[in-house]
């Protein structure tokens, strides 16, 4: 580690004029702004960006998305920052009581004047970090369900080009192609040459998953690498690499390593696939196969064809016995045409002949239910009808106008008007009930007595 020793005492630093930074006085007395501002300076020019080791402490990660932490060792401990845009970058996710390394600028934040180190990049140290990160965001991946079955998508059941994401020089395309130069020549390949291990990598990787959904060009795509350490296939392992697999619309068949390495990718990708070798199996028929195939076909064709030829043969040989002289085709023809239009002669003439009955039946039946006949007839009714009214109805009505005078004499003769006109009168209350007797009323009370000829209304002064 490269490292520089900072003097400020018992004589303050000298400045080149040009600085603007420079004391014009030494003697003159610093704010702490000031102060503060100078030691930053110092800081940030006499250390470069280095490297240092350490355990994570008191990780807190604000709304801003930036990340402060306290890297320490046995005997010390140094504040660290880590901004929102270097920590998107990178594909470790910091943690609590993480060994890592980082690399950074050592400053000074003025405002409390606190030193601290400026990440630039952070990544957990050694073989077991780089497995506690695989397993980190395999668990957050998981629970976000990329890895659901629901959203694997079968492969096509007729693949006649197929896309390979993976290095140019690499084994893993040899491999590939070796096994569909055996299994399956016809088989196109289209290329998108990445690199696979590396920073540069995963942006490589993402950008052709993207063109090759984009061109739509193949049937599904093969994304992997020979094998290799942990390290090497770590690019198989980023998060921005199989949200891409998981956002595909082809289907995508994961072949990274060798069969007992495992990747994020294989995890997320429609199919899993333990070596290249295997993948080109998967996606490619075999031609022996279809050569079995095509053989059981052309026998079964020939078979049909050889039945359907001699059922062919034997119509042939039918029709040839039944055949006859055209001649005496066209005599019997001939008279079965003279007979058929004699019949349809004679069913025309009988058809003809039944219509103009029914016609007359029913000019028949259409007179004897005329409206003028029935009319002629109700009127002859109706007149017959008034004679009989004339006749016979002030005898019905002579009972009954006898019996209405009765009841009008004896309704007369209890009709209260004619008590009225005797001299009596109706008295009734307020609510119009008949007063029947003194006690009914009270003094105030209105009452309204009912005469002959009107009403007289009235209060009660008293009752007696």
């Amino acid at each position: 580690m490269r490292s520089a020793i900072v003097s400020l005492y018992p004589s303050r630093p000298s400045f080149d004029s040009t600085d603007p930074m420079a004391l014009t006085d030494p003697d003159k007395p610093l704010t702490v702004s000031q102060l503060n501002h100078q030691v930053k300076f110092l800081l940030e020019t006499q250390y470069p960006a280095i490297p240092v080791l350490g355990e994570l402490s008191n990780v807190a990660r604000p709304a801003s998305g930036h990340m402060y932490f306290t890297l320490k060792d046995k005997g010390a401990q140094v504040r660290c920052a880590l901004f929102k845009s270097t920590l998107s970058r990178s594909r470790y996710k910091p943690k609590e009581g993480d060994q890592v390394l980082l690399r950074g600028r050592v400053s000074l934040y003025e405002g409390r004047g606190d030193y601290q180190i400026i990440v630039s990049s952070i990544q957990p140290q050694g073989e077991g970090a780089l497995q506690a990160a695989f397993f980190q965001l395999k668990e957050k991946l998981e629970r976000e369900g990329l890895f659901a079955p629901e959203h694997k998508q079968p492969l096509p059941s007729r693949i006649r080009r197929i896309g390979v994401i993976t290095s140019r020089t690499g084994a893993a395309l040899h491999d590939i192609l070796t096994v569909l130069e055996r299994r399956y020549p016809a088989m196109e390949v289209i290329l998108y040459p990445v690199a696979v291990q590396g920073n540069e990598a995963p942006p490589q990787i993402i950008a052709a998953i993207e063109t090759a959904n984009r061109l739509k060009q193949v049937d599904a795509l093969i994304v992997g690498r020979g094998g290799g350490s942990l390290e090497d296939l770590w690019s198989f392992n980023d998060e921005g690499v199989a949200r891409a697999i998981h956002a595909s619309d082809l289907p995508i068949v994961s072949a990274v390593g060798h069969e007992v390495d495992v990747s994020i990718s294989d995890f997320v990708a429609d199919v899993r696939a333990a070596t290249p070798s295997q993948a080109a199996e998967l996606v490619s028929p075999d031609q022996a196969d279809l050569y079995r195939a095509l053989q059981i076909r052309e026998e079964r064709l020939i078979r049909a064809w050889r039945a359907q030829y001699t059922h062919w043969q034997r119509t042939l040989d039918h029709a040839r016995q039944r055949l006859r002289d055209p001649g005496t085709l066209l005599r019997e023809w001939q008279q079965r045409l003279d007979e058929r239009q004699s019949r349809l002669h004679r069913a025309f003439t009988v058809g003809q002949q039944q219509r103009r009955e029914r016609f007359r039946n029913l000019q028949d039946r259409l007179k004897r239910v005329s409206p003028v006949n029935r009319l002629k007839a109700d009127r002859k009714q109706l007149d017959s009808l008034k004679v009989r009214l004339k006749r016979t109805g002030p005898q019905q009505t002579r009972p009954h106008r006898q019996r209405l005078q009765a009841l009008i004499g004896k309704l007369n003769a209890l009709s209260p008007l004619n008590t009225l006109e005797r001299g009596y009168s109706i008295t009734r209350d307020e609510h119009g009930n008949v007063i029947q007797r003194a006690d009914d009323l009270k003094p105030g009370d209105k009452i309204t007595s009912i005469l002959r000829d009107g009403q007289v209304i009235s209060q009660v002064e008293r009752i007696e």
